[in-house]
């Protein structure tokens, strides 16, 4: 049975979707006034966490991952660098799109960019309206929240208790009461704006995912994520927007992760303490270390991300990549003195490893229970080296351990197992030097050793990395799939 936390009811819930084998899911993406910062990509990482645990579980997963390029903040910008509100944003779009691939985190079927979607925003701040929930002033609409009863509910704010957000402060127009929110904008001078029937203008950051969620996933759908930071004012709007709308509930599971710090302290550009992505790799970082950092502790509780928990974080990679190198190896060594391929795999092994998967799978349907999860593959990685060292020439026991890795890889996302296979024309070089290195003459013989030493770096130079054991010993082989990797 899977279980989420979810936000809406204050409890661990059974998730079933409202299709059998179909997940439609939500996620707020960036605001592409800047490069994304480790904080948004905490929670994209948990995002895709989840739906690829969805995944492994045999659902079809529709997401859909918005781009708010056009608010307060993107047209500063743009307005700053003297371009046009698009030039500006594309190219953050772009970055961030490459940055999705840098972490290996799966992009969303869907991507829309709301300055695409205005005219769906424009139809629903209509409805609105017709139905006295929302009412124009001077060119700008807004939502009237008191009409709205359950207005909260995501929350558990009381109406007379809530205070705007700063999201909500920065939107100086007259309202009828402080609670109230902007569903579109009057333009202001030399702004990007919109025609709409109430004036030129643009819409309101809430309205933007309320709009483009229901038209790709329908007035109802199964999920909805992201930041803790998003629940009010952000998501509460989302619901009191759509399902005034609609009469019927928007969300069934809303997921929220939890903040990051770093440092023990808010990220903040003033504390020096603030990181985008790009800074990180730029300093040599492995991305699946950034990735693993900040998947490493359970979604709904609070991260501090440190540069030498960083450092342990590519310590841990580097295990899980040598641990696979080794298997790797194993099965092209044994090749080149079995000449056969690897079949029968070790029973007991093979059903080590099998109760080890099951504990994972077991953590990821308790909401998501990472920390649990991971505990229980350095498990397996203790199985697979105690069966390596007792039986380095047992060719069963090769094919479970390179299964697990590709285990670990469809639910964790650390790429571990993405270079399993290596060229054939390569394994021929392999070859050709462990003979050389197992001539009787070998430790002898200069010309010897200095055929060695070449097609050890005609190897490397094709990507592939090459660690060898002692005399009589088989080198470990592994592809290099990482710019920091070093012979």
């Amino acid at each position: 049975m899977i279980r989420f936390f979810n936000t809406l009811s204050g409890k661990l819930e059974e998730f079933r979707p409202l299709h059998n084998h179909e997940v439609r899911m939500y996620t707020c993406g960036p605001t592409v006034y800047d490069y994304a910062h480790i904080g948004n990509f905490r929670a994209f990482i948990f995002e895709d966490l989840l739906r690829r645990f969805l995944e492994f579980k045999g659902f079809s997963v529709k997401h859909v991952m918005n781009i708010t390029d056009v608010d307060d903040k993107t047209i500063a910008g743009a307005r700053r660098e003297g371009k046009a509100l698009d030039d500006f944003t594309g190219g953050y779009v772009q970055a961030f799109l490459e940055d999705l691939t840098t972490l290996n985190i799966l992009r969303a079927a869907e991507l829309p960019r709301a300055t695409r979607w205005i005219p769906k925003m424009v139809a629903l701040v209509e409805e609105l309206i017709q139905k006295g929930i929302a009412y124009v002033n001077d060119g700008s609409v807004y939502y009237r929240v008191s009409a709205f009863p359950t207005y909260g509910k995501l929350s558990k704010k009381k109406l007379e208790k809530n205070i705007s957000g700063a999201r909500v402060d920065v939107d100086e127009y007259d309202k009828e009461e402080g609670s109230d929110f902007a569903l579109w904008k009057k333009a202001k001078g030399g702004e990007r704006a919109w025609n709409s029937p109430w004036g030129e203008g643009r819409p309101g950051w809430h309205v933007e995912c309320s709009a483009m969620s229901m038209e790709y996933l329908g007035e109802t759908f199964d999920i909805h994520a992201g930041g803790e930071d998003l629940i009010f004012p952000h998501h509460e709007n989302e619901i009191a927007q759509s399902e005034a709308a609609t009469g019927k509930p928007f969300v069934r599971y809303w997921l929220h992760c939890k903040h990051l710090l770093v440092n023990g302290e808010k990220m903040s550009k003033t504390k020096e303490n603030y990181y985008t992505l790009r800074d990180l790799v730029g300093k040599g970082y492995d991305p699946m270390a950034i990735r693993y950092a900040l998947l490493s502790v359970h979604y709904r509780a609070q991260l501090n991300f440190t540069l030498e928990g960083l450092k342990e974080a590519a310590e841990v990679i580097r295990r899980l990549d040598d641990c696979y190198a080794q298997c790797v190896s194993l099965n092209t060594n044994l090749r080149v003195m079995l000449g056969s391929p690897l079949l029968n795999p070790n029973l007991d092994l093979k059903s080590k490893l099998n109760h080890v998967r099951r504990a994972v799978e077991s953590a990821f349907e308790d909401d998501l229970n990472v920390s649990k999860a991971l505990a229980n593959v350095f498990e397996g990685v203790r199985v697979i080296n105690r069966a390596i060292s007792e039986n380095l020439t047992e060719p069963r026991n090769v094919q479970p351990s390179v299964d697990f890795f590709k285990f670990v890889d469809q639910l964790f996302g650390f790429d571990i197992a993405a270079y399993d296979s290596i060229p054939s024309q390569i394994v021929n070089l392999v070859i050709e030097r462990w003979k050389i290195r197992n001539d009787a003459n070998f430790m002898r013989d200069k010309s010897l050793q200095e055929v060695s030493d070449r097609l050890r770096d005609q190897i490397q130079d094709a990507g592939v990395l090459v660690k060898d054991g002692k005399p009589g010993e088989a080198s470990t082989v592994k592809r290099k799939r990482r710019a920091w990797d070093q012979p």
